[in-house]
Formats: C-alpha cells, sequence, structure tokens
C-alpha cells in the first residue's frame, strides 16, 4: 500500500503532526510506504501568523501552489490520498475533482468546524480567502472520512456515510509525567496553545488576577499565545516550540482550557486538555462540546462554566497538592486507555484497509 498524505503544514502544524505524523512508524511496521507534503513549509509558517511580510506571504504562497500542483500528479501512483484538512486553501475543491476523475481513493480527516467561517482573525491573510463552504463537497467526493470528534461526524454523515470517529490521539510514552517533578512552595497554572486560541484567554483576566492575590506563591505562564499581561506581575508569556513543548506541560501543576461557547469551538477536539493529562497534571476546562465527555468532574479533572466556578475550581487545586496529585493519576489513565495513539492505531489502520479495498 502506498499513501500520499496531503496536509496544510509542517510539522510545527499540531494538527496534522498528531493526527498524521504520529501514526507513520506504525504504518512502517506494516510495511506501507507514505510519502507526506505540506503545503505550507517551515519556512511560511514562521511568517504566517505574523502582520506584516505581505509580499513574502503571496511569493511563498505561489511557490507553494507549483509544488501542490506537482503533488497532484505525484497522487497517481499513490494508492490512497490522506487529506488532512484541506488539500489546497483557495476556491472550489478541484484536487479533490481530479483525483475522483482518475478514480483515486480519498480519505478526508478533519479535527474543525472547518465547514464554518473562521473567526479567530489571527490569520487574516488565509481567512479572507478561505472557502469554508467546499467542505461538503469534500466530504461527499471522499471514499472515507475521518473525523475528531462526535459533532463533527454528525455533520460528516449527512454528505458520506463511510465516517469513522478516531480522536486526536497523543504520544504517552513522549507526553509522560515528569519524574523530576520539584514539589514547591510555588505553584504553576499553565496553558498552551496559539495565537488563534489564546483570544479565549481574554475572559480570564479577572480571575487570574483574583487568584494571584490571594496565593502569593502562584503563577500563571502561557506558552505559544499572547496574553495581556500588565499589572499582572506574576504572568509570564512563553514562546512556544518544538523543542520546549512538552518541557512547558510538565513544569506546569494545573492546566486550563477557557472557551466559549460557539458553534466553531464545539468542534474542538480538546486535544489541549488531553495534553495536560497525559502529562499528569488536572485539567480545569469550559464545559464545552466533547471536552464535558473527556473531563469527569471532581475525577480526572474539572469544569468551570462560570467565573466564580473557575475561581473556586482553582482555588481547590491551588491549595491542594494531594487533590492535584489525584486528579492528575486520573487524568494520566484517562489519556493512556482511550487517549493515546497506540489505543487509536488499530481504527486508523482499519479505515486504510477498508477504503484501498
Amino acid at each position: 500500500m502506498k499513501i500520499l498524505f496531503l496536509v496544510p503544514y509542517p510539522t510545527e502544524g499540531a494538527s496534522n503532526r498528531f493526527r498524521v505524523e504520529q501514526y507513520l512508524p506504525y504504518l512502517e511496521e506494516k510495511g506501507i510506504l507514505y510519502k507526506v507534503r505540506p503545503f505550507i513549509s517551515s519556512d511560511f509558517y514562521r511568517i504566517l501568523y505574523l502582520k506584516d511580510y505581505l509580499l513574502k506571504k503571496i511569493l511563498f504562497f505561489l511557490r507553494s501552489t507549483v509544488f501542490r500542483i506537482l503533488d497532484v500528479l505525484r497522487a497517481l501512483k499513490y494508492d490512497i490520498i490522506f487529506i488532512h484538512r484541506e488539500s489546497y486553501p483557495l476556491g472550489p475543491p478541484f484536487i479533490e475533482r481530479i483525483l475522483k476523475f482518475f478514480n483515486k481513493k480519498v480519505i478526508f480527516d478533519f479535527d474543525d468546524a472547518i465547514f464554518l467561517p473562521a473567526s479567530s482573525g489571527s490569520n487574516i491573510f488565509m481567512e479572507r480567502f478561505n472557502r469554508y463552504g467546499k467542505v461538503p463537497e469534500v466530504i461527499a467526493l471522499s471514499d472515507g472520512v475521518i473525523t475528531g470528534n462526535k459533532y463533527l461526524a454528525d455533520f460528516a454523515l449527512k454528505y458520506n456515510e463511510n465516517v469513522t470517529i478516531i480522536p486526536t490521539p497523543v504520544d504517552v510514552e513522549l507526553y509522560a509525567p515528569s519524574p523530576k517533578k520539584i514539589h514547591s512552595e510555588k505553584v504553576t497554572i499553565g496553558w498552551i496553545g496559539s495565537k488563534t486560541t489564546s483570544v479565549f484567554l481574554k475572559p480570564m483576566r479577572d480571575i487570574f488576577a483574583v487568584l494571584l492575590e490571594k496565593f502569593p506563591y502562584l503563577e500563571i505562564i502561557i506558552v505559544g499565545g499572547r496574553f495581556d499581561n500588565r499589572g499582572l506581575e506574576r504572568v509570564r508569556n512563553i514562546d512556544w516550540s518544538l523543542e520546549n513543548e512538552i518541557g512547558a506541560l510538565q513544569n506546569f501543576d494545573i492546566g486550563i482550557m477557557p472557551m466559549p461557547d460557539t458553534k466553531w469551538t464545539r468542534g474542538k477536539c480538546a486535544f489541549k486538555a488531553i495534553l495536560y493529562m497525559s502529562v499528569g497534571i488536572p485539567c480545569v476546562s469550559s464545559p464545552v462540546g466533547v471536552t464535558a465527555d473527556l473531563i469527569k468532574d471532581g475525577v480526572n479533572g474539572f469544569l468551570a462554566g462560570s467565573a466564580d466556578a473557575w475561581k473556586k475550581k482553582l482555588s481547590m487545586l491551588i491549595e491542594s497538592p494531594d487533590l492535584r496529585e489525584r486528579i492528575g493519576r486520573n487524568a494520566r489513565e484517562t489519556a493512556v486507555n482511550e487517549y493515546s495513539v497506540k489505543a487509536n492505531v488499530p481504527k486508523f489502520l482499519e479505515v486504510l484497509n477498508r477504503v484501498k479495498g
């Protein structure tokens, strides 16, 4: 079997790194040949979310378009074309139509409500041209569809009956509790993500202020986003990198995942929470979408649907190392049993074999 993976981002992009690249060693074990082709290069990705560099972005985009056209020609030599999120960000699904014309087997995988208009405003350069309305046709043209949760699957089933739910998995051997975690009086609340999702932190500002005043040994670390920490001395912004991601997570005592309840966020796969759980720390999250199924309140994490609930549940965890340890242990068990790569490989391979026929 030969598979061509068409993905939007280089390995720095979390989505295809976790939903595609983690499975590659298991494909090698089965003797499956593959090629991963990102649309955006690492150089392009480094400037993608910056406000400047418009001309450079346009040149990068044109270059990426040429390479993607060549990918379509290469696709004719493969048994399966696996499209993660999108094959090309602009216009109608002409690549999928070409693949269908040549009778190629296509699997379409998505982990966000990409059938809705993006609302973050973090990347206007790409959002301005994105044709989210093409998603139903891409689903209909595919021989198999993989979604990250039931909300997305329910949408996909309107256009294709061959839909499989596979949550975004985590390598629990790599994303593991820190063996050298130092227990001290300092407690760290952490958030990890991107500039796209850091807008969800804005309502937390007043909550942070109350907690920082109440607990002088508390610090708050924001990794990968940008939070307005003016007047909040113990809130730090740290740049994200592949090299510091795991260490940053392991240094948290508590992870947070605030989100508004919208159509877009209901499509999120709660992967931030899964990462926290994998490294054995308690997560406090808004009860939105799949998160309410992932987190059993007071057992393997906490759900907070109001400012008072956020302050109460974070305070409980800050005050009690024993509670943090118990919740973190249960969270780790959930991640290993249900959300590890190893637990989801059989479903992934089953979809590949079924589509190939």
